[in-house]
């Protein structure tokens, strides 16, 4: 565990001295997408469950804090654990429906939902259609830091970050954690042993959906937007990409594969459509080259997990 920890404090280091020489509202990106991702690789890498459908979470969470920030004028720290919790329901009646299959079947139902919900918040009048939630207020966290400075914000949003990550750490390694694993190596055997793998599936689904929430509320406080893209496919795509590339099964691979994505789409957006085109280069190396992703690798080579 030793190991870890350091990895730990380096990752917090290089958070707190970044904004010295890197935009903030930048780095608040990389950490909204890397909580997502990490979110993400909590099912996937430890459960075994594949979602090409969590795009759903982000952006529920991002109308939900949008519209309670702006309409209701609630605080932020509110308006995260109301969105927060409406991406955790979310998850719960998905995840009833989703995780009767396994496979490529869970997959597909997983699409074939968030398909649904982005339609749904196309046509309702609180979302805005196709213009989204503009302006949103970014409030005073507990009625006395003012996060339109960004300075401010920048620790509101680490601190979730830091909240998100922690919570996946201890998930991890708890007995929860270590039965989600063993459901994931053999499912047979683990059912075999007595556990109602579905359940522990469900639930990882729930704990997955709810933290992809909290990125996606906080992400919309940082651009004070909440938008359609957050609700398309294609996001469910990218944070599939953040993972692999970071390294599947790690618990810092997805936070420096969001890291290097947001970075890709940011310093490359002038070559327009070729960012997309460089991005799958990228990953066809990475599978290629580095089957365990960034994080993976250097881990196997210490020979100590990451």
């Amino acid at each position: 565990m030793t190991h870890q920890w350091v990895a730990f404090a380096i990752m917090v280091l290089a958070f707190a001295i970044a904004p010295i020489w890197i935009y903030p509202v930048f780095l608040m990106k990389v950490m909204c997408f890397a909580l997502f991702a990490c979110a993400f690789n909590l099912l996937i890498g430890f459960g075994g469950l594949l979602s090409f459908g969590h795009a759903m979470f982000l952006g529920t969470a991002g109308y939900a804090a949008a519209h309670a920030a702006k309409v209701w004028g609630w605080n932020p720290e509110w308006a995260v654990l109301f969105a927060t919790a409406c991406s955790a329901l979310l998850a719960v009646v998905t995840g009833l429906l989703a995780i009767r299959r396994q496979g490529i079947y869970f997959a597909m139902i997983t699409l074939a939902l968030s398909q649904m919900v982005f339609f749904v918040y196309l046509q309702t009048p609180f979302t805005g259609g196709e213009d989204g939630i503009q302006a949103v207020p970014r409030g005073q966290l507990f009625g006395l830091f003012d996060l339109s400075n960004n300075t401010a914000m920048y620790m509101f949003v680490m601190a979730i970050f830091l909240i998100g990550f922690a919570m996946i750490w201890r998930i991890v390694h708890s007995p929860f954690g270590q039965i989600l694993k063993a459901i994931r190596e053999n499912q047979d055997r683990a059912i075999s042993l007595g556990y109602d793998t579905d359940h522990y599936k469900w639930v990882a689904f729930i704990m997955s959906g709810a933290i992809a929430g909290m990125a996606g509320a906080t992400k919309s406080l940082v651009f004070q937007l909440a938008s359609l893209t957050d609700v398309h496919w294609s996001m469910s795509g990218e944070v599939v990409l953040m993972t692999l590339v970071g390294g599947l099964g790690t618990l810092f691979g997805p936070v420096l594969g969001a890291a290097v994505i947001v970075s890709m789409q940011n310093y490359l957006a002038h070559l327009g459509a070729w960012v997309t085109i460089i991005q799958g280069l990228i990953f066809v190396i990475c599978v290629m080259a580095f089957r365990r992703g960034i994080i993976g690798e250097i881990a196997n080579w210490i020979k100590k997990p990451l």
